[in-house]
């Protein structure tokens, strides 16, 4: 009997399967869900006008749980890759696709796919739900309003190209704790620390971090000192995509 042609649809099929018989994929994607639907409703129940917020761009007031949220699908995205390394996995898995990089587009391809959907759904859920709340104030919306829809589309964007960011640092580094620390240190907190420093040039290049970059793209109107929503969503891919080089550049220098 001869052996099954490896083809892409093959690795595809196989990483879907993986990703959804992992407890930890369910508790993540679940717990994502949650902080944004909870956040926003919270946030549109506690809402009076005039209030400390009724300066805030409406679809962040209402998607104020995007930072929780970004983190869980993140942290997913760090167990797709570097979880089959502490648990051995990823032997059987680059045994089975000898050529190796394949591995890493098809889990970049299924969890991009994964989570840009959860995210936009849940995103617009969320908006709608929270807009309930939300009709009588001077934050009322909707959907048809100017640049609304873009910005949830944009929210799910940051998300999804973050925790691209970070499958890319999972696979790099090929350690659960070390993924997650690189992320939450590098991304989340460095951009802070240099923002400390005095100078202009620092304060134009933070524009194009990961995380500022994210924030850009989920607003209704421009904010102020932000990246363009085009350059902002360059950024991004740029970013994601020089994360998965190195960790593909590895699997074809480096034994497993």
């Amino acid at each position: 009997m001869s052996t099954p042609a490896i083809t892409p649809a093959r690795v595809l099929r196989s990483e879907w399967h993986k990703l959804w018989t992992v407890r930890s994929t369910w508790i993540t994607v679940l717990a994502a869900v949650a902080f944004l639907l909870g956040v926003g409703i919270l946030m549109g129940a506690t809402y009076t006008s005039d209030g400390g917020d009724s300066d805030v761009d409406t679809v962040i007031l209402t998607l104020y749980g995007s930072q929780l949220s970004g983190i869980c699908l993140a942290v997913l995205g760090i167990l797709v890759t570097a979880g089959e390394y502490s648990t051995g996995l990823i032997r059987a898995s680059l045994t089975a696709v000898p050529r190796r990089t394949p591995v890493l587009w098809a889990k970049a391809t299924v969890f991009t796919a994964v989570v840009l959907t959860v995210s936009f759904v849940t995103a617009l859920i969320t908006f709608l739900t929270a807009q309930l709340f939300l009709s009588d104030t001077d934050q009322a919306a909707s959907l048809a309003d100017d640049g609304v829809l873009a910005a949830i589309a944009g929210n799910a964007a940051g998300i999804t190209l973050l925790s691209l960011l970070a499958l890319g640092l999972g696979a790099a580094l090929r350690s659960v704790p070390g993924g997650i620390g690189a992320f939450i240190g590098g991304v989340m907190i460095l951009p802070e620390v240099l923002g400390m420093l005095p100078y202009d040039a620092v304060e134009t290049a933070i524009r194009y971090f990961p995380t500022q970059a994210a924030g850009a793209l989920g607003s209704a109107d421009p904010l102020p000192n932000a990246a363009s929503p085009g350059a902002a969503l360059l950024a991004l891919c740029l970013w994601a995509a020089a994360a998965l080089i190195v960790p593909a550049l590895s699997l074809k220098r480096r034994d497993v």
